[in-house]
């Protein structure tokens, strides 16, 4: 995994909007309809491209497809697995609980969506099928892609976001369900590694479930919780260098009060426990933009990279590129080293087909902020002209 050496490099977190026609044979797939393949592939091509030109144009250093192939960060898994039917009731998060006026808003936003709220359940004992749609995924990217970027990344979810989704209806317990996740990922995970990409392991469960599936435990039972999720992530990464593969951790993508969330002081020394070269935090989001201070507290281990959200993914605003840059020099003044730095976006900006927060036109010019912040910041950090 690239360092910054001679500059800040920049990312993003992975999902990026899907063009309309996409949008709506993703969710057809999704929901058993019978769609015309060849017509979902030269899509695939088209916005698999897209998103890579339009990434290498605003100055992305280490890209990927923006998950333009997958339906959702985390509720493709069933098609790839057998031992999911049925439908989860996977609880209502406490913003929309003590919010209801949210419901109503999202749902006039987004009148068609995929399976977020009722993916099927485990009902059978899990299996990975084969890593034919992995291999395809990763094979066109790299195509579409060309040599558009310093290095490519893929992401995966993680086991507890997909046991937090697609609930336990089979195993006798939570941890044997992450177990079982983990072991059948592993599969995919070192696709993605033998692939030639780094992999990026989405973990949102880490924080934003605490306010979902775990609403009713207390925070010491939370991270109990969330330290047996992380066990399942390092059991399904085994064996692949931790260079090559980094952790995204949020308090969940959508525009809220997240007044519940958990803190991070809470969690980040569970986090720090994962056998990986990169973390991935939130940090431009307006709750918890603050919580630099905690790196001060639990400092970031000189072997880890900081990948600091500078840039917000659920409002249109487009941050001045100054602002990104002061966000970025406070991530270097916490971690003390420029290197171990890669300013990237919160989280995703299209993690499920048909639920896009930021319009596509505002999205290409976060990121066109997001690296002319990276090289203001660059030229202070470096004492020369950078970009």
């Amino acid at each position: 995994m690239n360092l910054s050496r001679d500059r800040i490099l920049t990312t993003h977190v992975g999902s990026l909007p899907r063009n309309d026609v996409l949008t709506d044979l993703l969710i057809r797939r999704e929901a058993g309809e019978k769609i015309d393949a060849k017509k979902l592939a030269a899509e695939m091509d088209s916005a698999v491209a897209d998103v890579a030109e339009r990434q290498r144009a605003a100055g992305i250093d280490i890209g990927n497809d923006g998950e333009q192939q997958r339906v959702g960060f985390q509720t493709y898994v069933p098609e790839r697995m057998s031992g999911f039917g049925g439908e989860s009731k996977r609880p209502m998060g406490r913003d929309l609980i003590e919010f209801p006026e949210l419901i109503e808003v999202q749902k006039r936003r987004f009148p068609r969506r995929g399976k977020g709220q009722n993916a099927p359940q485990a009902v059978a004992e899990l299996k990975y099928l084969d890593t034919a749609g992995i291999k395809g995924e990763i094979a066109r990217f790299k195509k579409q892609a060309g040599a558009k970027f310093s290095e490519m990344f893929m992401t995966a979810a993680s086991p507890g976001i997909i046991a937090t989704t697609m609930l336990n209806a089979y195993y006798d317990s939570y941890e044997s369900y992450l177990k079982a996740i983990a072991r059948e990922m592993r599969h995919e995970y070192r696709a993605i590694h033998e692939g030639g990409l780094i992999l990026q392991i989405d973990a949102p469960d880490l924080a934003m479930s605490r306010t979902i599936n775990f609403q009713d435990k207390t925070d010491a039972e939370f991270q109990k919780i969330c330290e047996a999720q992380l066990d399942a992530i390092n059991q399904g990464i085994e064996g692949i260098p931790r260079d090559r593969v980094r952790l995204h951790c949020c308090w969940g993508n959508w525009e809220g009060p997240h007044i519940h969330d958990i803190a991070l002081e809470l969690v980040l020394p569970i986090y720090l426990k994962a056998n990986v070269g990169a973390l991935s935090l939130e940090f431009a989001n307006p709750r918890h933009a603050h919580e630099y201070s905690v790196l001060k507290k639990i400092p970031v281990p000189k072997d880890l990279i900081l990948i600091p959200g500078v840039i917000e993914t659920t409002s249109n605003f487009v941050e001045h590129p100054e602002l990104v840059a002061r966000r970025i020099e406070e991530a270097v003044s916490v971690v003390g080293d420029r290197e171990r730095i890669i300013a990237s976006t919160d989280c995703g900006f299209g993690t499920f087909a048909g639920r896009e927060w930021v319009i596509a036109p505002v999205v290409w010019k976060k990121l066109e902020s997001l690296r002319q912040g990276a090289d203001i910041a660059s030229r202070r950090l470096w004492g020369k002209k950078v970009g």
